[in-house]
């Protein structure tokens, strides 16, 4: 009981922390309808792929870690969720370590190399379908945010770029500007993204009836059914079924031989990618200098 408690309080912490990170831009200063808004997930919902992944393979080409550290770290998580068998302490480690690869650098530096790294591998693989229903919010007066596991400086440009309102990432402690290596409470993911719009909501003055959500995934049940019109993007086969189920909405963006072939394996390597990547290359950040 009291493991479950603390479990709870890091997803709350998380949810808090991205919260009040969560800065409006200025594609919508006044809303027109100032109390419905929409959240959109962006990993395989806004994005092809897990944006963690995208940061990481960018970081990667410029020599923040090795390619055997990022290997090892994917294959460590992909071995446990394929054998569907895990270790508490490996759970805790993963958690402890997430983000920690930055460690050492400074805010400013994380900003300016997560532009480059948008243009030069996410900006291609938006997915239009998803730009469009953003779009849609955004000129029937409605705020929109992003809401992410990945760090809330890259949630932030992604959000920007897309000329939407604002952004809800994973927040990692900073002290002077300087990464600590750790987060504030938790990776901004499952139940911390409720947790993360319940304390905007209540910020912003939001409706939360009158608000949608959209995700591939159903880890982000607890999102999507926060809201008055969830929507399925591109659903994995647990969350095409509970959304059937519930009437909810499903829009399906990639061809169907690919829609086909991500069903399959989305759950152990997609899920390895954007949790895996996060925490594993923690490693070459942990050494002094890197």
């Amino acid at each position: 009981m009291p493991r479950r408690l603390d479990l709870r309080q890091r997803s709350t912490l998380a949810g808090e922390a991205a919260a009040a990170a969560a800065e409006v831009e200025s594609a919508l200063d006044v809303p027109s309808d100032p109390t419905s808004a929409a959240f959109f997930d962006v990993d395989n919902t806004v994005m092809q792929g897990a944006s963690i992944f995208h940061l990481a393979r960018g970081l990667h080409r410029r020599k923040f870690f090795t390619t055997r550290e990022i290997l090892g770290a994917a294959w460590k998580q992909t071995y446990f969720r394929v054998i569907g068998v895990e270790d508490p302490e490996h759970i805790a480690d993963a958690r402890n370590s997430a983000l920690s690869f930055i460690a050492g650098h400074t805010v400013t530096e994380l900003e300016e190399i997560g532009e480059e790294i948008f243009d030069e591998g996410m900006a291609h693989r938006i997915w239009p379908g998803t730009r469009a229903l953003a779009q849609l919010h955004l000129d029937q007066g409605q705020r929109v945010w992003l809401v992410t596991a990945a760090p809330i400086e890259i949630a932030n440009i992604i959000a920007r770029r897309l000329g939407l309102t604002g952004a809800m990432g994973t927040v990692a402690e900073h002290v002077d500007g300087v990464y600590t290596g750790r987060l504030v409470g938790d990776l901004l993911h499952g139940s911390a993204k409720a947790e993360a719009i319940k304390a905007l909501a209540a910020r912003e003055g939001l409706d939360l009836a009158r608000c949608s959500a959209y995700s591939d995934s159903a880890n982000d049940l607890p999102m999507l059914s926060l809201v008055g019109d969830p929507c399925a993007i591109n659903p994995d086969a647990r969350l095409r079924a509970h959304a059937r189920a519930q009437g909810w909405r499903i829009r399906d963006y990639r061809t169907g031989r690919k829609a086909a072939r991500v069903g399959l394996v989305v759950g152990a390597v997609a899920g390895a990618a954007s949790g895996a990547v996060a925490a594993g290359v923690a490693l070459r950040g942990r050494r002094p200098g890197a």
